[in-house]
């Protein structure tokens, strides 16, 4: 049964919600396969309190005061606070970089964190009140989509922070624009915010059906990190893609990761893949090893949608312990890429 629950919903009906989320569209690695591009760390903008109009690009902060990033806001003046903070800073994509693949990397943050990209939510890690749980000791790196990036102007961000004891804030670690060192790239890279629900219907496959609550999740992680800890059983992940027409002249391949146990796929509401086999639920458990299974699909053109404006949706059942999409890479890649790919992210 599930004590906790993230703290974003989706109110939203059809059609609305997934015009909405098109028109918006908007793993575990080795140190060494990640290069800086462009190092953030100076005196960042900053303000206690709380205000959601703070993550707006456009929110006047010329009298926000300015500390160190990375450090704990005790060490800049703030000792002995413990709440809410947000941070702001901005930057320009480097010419040499512009169409590059890029990865927002912010330390170690106490204790939990929203991150937002010219407005848009990028990412998150840990909880906030009133289902806090820390996450003091994760390193933040957000994949950048290309559709929230501004190549030729200036790229606000904004972080907001809660910490509940001790130090607080961007306390550590590398803070800038990161790149992997992978010759292979994906024609879309599908990890960072999911539209996640506990439970199961089928109909949650099919994109016009939106009856759940749905809430906030990062992908790839184990949901039990991310407010979930008690969950067992079945659970829905949801994401919006777009994907021209002449991004699919050629065979493609939706790499899952590494899902704990069992999983369905589907796109635009038709089964693409799967692993293990729902209907035995309640009859058989899961082997031991089916979590280590790496899946990749292969995605059929047919059932991509002409207008670019696509929905996969992953159908999950855990047996026990941690559940969920917990480990990557998660996207799409050219077929001919496939196995080159692979040999980079082992």
């Amino acid at each position: 049964m599930m004590k906790s629950q993230q703290r974003y919903t989706f109110p939203f009906t059809w059609p609305w919600a997934f015009l909405v989320a098109c028109l918006a569209l908007t793993s575990p690695v080795r140190a060494g396969e990640w290069e800086m591009i462009m190092d953030l760390s100076s005196k960042w903008k900053f303000s206690i309190g709380d205000d959601p109009a703070w993550s707006s690009p456009t929110f006047p902060d010329d009298d926000w005061e300015r500390i160190a990033v990375p450090s704990s806001w005790e060490e800049e003046g703030f000792h002995g606070y413990n709440g809410y903070a947000w941070y702001r800073t901005s930057f320009r994509v480097p010419k040499q970089h512009i169409g590059t693949q890029m990865y927002l990397s912010l330390g170690y943050i106490d204790d939990a964190d929203e991150v937002y990209l010219n407005g848009k939510l990028l990412g998150f890690s840990g909880g906030f009140p009133p289902h806090y749980y820390t996450a003091y000791n994760a390193a933040r790196r957000y994949l950048i989509p290309d559709e929230l990036i501004r190549d030729n102007g200036e790229n606000v961000i904004a972080v907001r922070v809660y910490d509940s004891q001790l130090n607080g804030g961007i306390v550590g670690g590398r803070i800038g624009l990161m790149t992997r060192k992978t010759s292979v790239q994906m024609v879309r890279d599908l990890q960072g915010v999911w539209e996640f629900a506990p439970g199961d219907n089928l109909n949650w496959a099919v994109p016009y059906e939106y009856e759940p609550e749905w809430h906030s999740i990062m992908v790839p992680d184990a949901w039990d990190n991310q407010g979930y800890k008690d969950l067992d059983g079945f659970a829905w992940y949801r994401k919006f893609f777009f994907m021209g027409p002449s991004e699919y002249t050629e065979p493609l391949i939706l790499v899952m990761g590494r899902i704990d146990d069992w999983d369905e796929v589907y796109v635009n509401g038709r089964l693409v893949g799967k692993t293990g086999d729902m209907n035995l639920v309640g009859r058989e458990s899961p082997t031991a090893s089916v979590h280590r299974k790496f899946r990749a699909y292969i995605l059929p053109k047919a059932v991509l949608d002409e207008s670019g404006c696509n929905i996969l949706a992953v159908r999950v059942f855990d047996g026990d312990y941690t559940g969920g999409i917990y480990q990557g890479p998660v996207g799409i890649i050219r077929k001919a890429d496939y196995s080159r790919f692979m040999r980079k992210w082992r």
